[in-house]
Order: C-alpha cells, then structure tokens, then sequence
C-alpha cells in the first residue's frame, strides 16, 4: 500500500495528527509537517501539500488521503476513546509517535 511512503501520526485525546514521511532505505525522511484533526482540515491540508509535489504518482497520493481518511476516520468513531497501544494494533503499518 504506502510502500515509498508511511504516516506518522501523533494520537491524543482532543485531536490526531498526521505527517507524511518518505522510506528511505532502512529508515524515513520527513516530508510534511503535522496536519491536526479536528483542530484544522488535516486532510485538506494533506492533499494540497501531497498535489505541491509532482514527483508523487496519482497512485501514491490517492493511496495517502486513503490511509489518512481511514486513521481520521477511526479516530473520530472510536479512536479518541481508545488507548495509543488499541490504534496501534489497529494500523501496524503507521508511525505512531506518541498518544496518550
């Protein structure tokens, strides 16, 4: 799914937030800042940073809004009422940096 690129997400109680890293071989490169969930239009904010870049494909960036939509989406159901360690079994596949 995000094979060139993985979210790194910071889980708390009143908001969620998401930045986009780059794999770099082993390890990751930041790509964007962190977009906050409800606070500001994090998806939006997404999409408009991810449309900037040219050198994404269509593919990867769909792929990204997909997983951001999915991790907003969890968040604002149930996830704010669940634990860092719940979201993280929930996307194995995400870089959770911290949470309550």
């Amino acid at each position: 799914m995000l094979s060139k690129f993985t979210l790194k997400v910071l889980w708390l109680e009143n908001n969620v937030a998401i930045a986009i890293d780059q794999i770099v071989g082993n390890g990751t490169s930041p790509l964007t800042s962190y977009f906050f969930w409800p606070r500001n239009d994090a998806w939006e904010q997404i999409k408009v940073e991810i449309e900037s870049k040219p050198w994404i494909t269509e593919k990867d960036k769909i792929d990204i809004l997909n997983k951001a939509t999915e991790v907003i989406n969890y968040w604002q159901e149930d996830g704010k009422e669940q634990s860092l360690a719940k979201a993280q079994e929930k996307f194995p596949e995400l870089i959770f940096v911290g949470g309550i």
